[in-house]
């Protein structure tokens, strides 16, 4: 079933991230009682406050989305669509190894629920990895690639991990940068075809910065192959440092395909800790998410726009 696709700007702040709130950031483990689930979407909400404050403030509303989890941003999600933003929500387990559903055989209804412009999945695909592991995840994806093409709601926005596998770091001697660089975008561009030979048809590819240009190329012509022409590709920011972040966006950008990015705890993570521990208010924490999602739009709508320019320049 080919893709509809999606190829304008989209400028993304995910903070869906669920496992990683509870302990990385509250130290909770187990089962949250009602207390402890209050105050972690009222941590998104701030984040919400900042996203909301950053179009305010010039970020153009019709290329912004965000991403946020059912669990415990479902009020920020019902909001957001009822003022018009573009949403996404994950359909996937948290902090799982294997791809699975959230809400297992009831995913459909969880979807339709909140009628996200694009329903979301995370999953750790490494075609030199598991057979088995492979095989049964995309048999799950190419569910869900099929619901929602067939149910024509929201669109299909796929984020792809690559971890490396232990015989790919022996071959660099362990470092894990070089895997990135050498290593990796081969093997993304390699599960971005199995994927899609296997039935499974994202709209948007969420995937990992690349350094070089070149890698750029390739991800959309995997992305783009065989009549895709209006997929889109983003950049997530991987909990990097906000260097690394604007590096990746900066060559990103200058790659026709590349149509936006997904960066969230760079956004975020440090504001809300410092929030959290009395050393911010509110209003200055919100201030800090939506400065920082501001910035690194400009970043890649200004390096689009030299990279659009260069050929005038020759």
């Amino acid at each position: 079933m080919a893709p509809r696709g999606f190829n304008r700007p989209l400028y993304i702040l995910p903070f869906d991230h669920r496992g990683s709130f509870e302990t990385g950031m509250f130290g909770w483990h187990g089962e949250l009682n009602a207390d402890q689930t209050a105050q972690i979407a009222a941590a998104k909400q701030v984040i919400y406050d900042g996203f909301r404050a950053a179009i305010a403030g010039g970020v153009p509303k019709e290329k912004a989305g965000l991403l946020v989890d059912e669990q415990f941003g479902a009020a920020i999600l019902r909001d957001a669509s009822a003022k018009g933003f573009q949403t996404a929500c994950p359909a996937e387990k948290s902090g799982q190894e294997e791809f699975d559903f959230e809400y297992g055989d009831d995913f459909a209804a969880h979807i339709e629920a909140f009628h996200p412009t694009f329903c979301k999945v995370l999953v750790r695909y490494n075609p030199e990895g598991d057979e088995g592991l492979n095989f049964h995840q995309a048999s799950r994806l190419k569910r869900l690639s099929q619901y929602l093409h067939e149910a024509n709601r929201s669109l299909f926005m796929f984020e792809l991990l690559v971890p490396a596998e232990k015989a790919q770091l022996e071959r660099v001697n362990g470092d894990k940068k070089a895997y990135d660089l050498e290593i990796r975008p081969k093997m993304m561009v390699e599960a971005i075809r199995e994927l899609q030979d296997a039935g499974v048809e994202p709209d948007v590819w969420k995937v990992e910065g690349l350094d070089l240009l070149l890698d750029c190329e390739r991800i959309v012509e995997a992305a783009r192959r065989d009549g895709r022409d209006k997929v889109g590709c983003i950049v997530l920011g991987r909990g990097e440092n906000e260097d690394k972040v604007r590096s990746w966006l900066t060559t990103a950008a200058a790659m026709p395909g590349f149509i936006g990015f997904a960066v969230g705890r760079t956004d975020f993570w440090d504001p809300l800790v410092a929030w959290r521990s009395g050393k911010l208010t509110r209003e200055a924490a919100v201030a800090r998410v939506a400065a920082r999602y501001r910035e690194f739009v400009d970043v890649f709508e200004s390096a689009k726009a030299k990279a659009q320019a260069a050929p005038l320049a020759k």
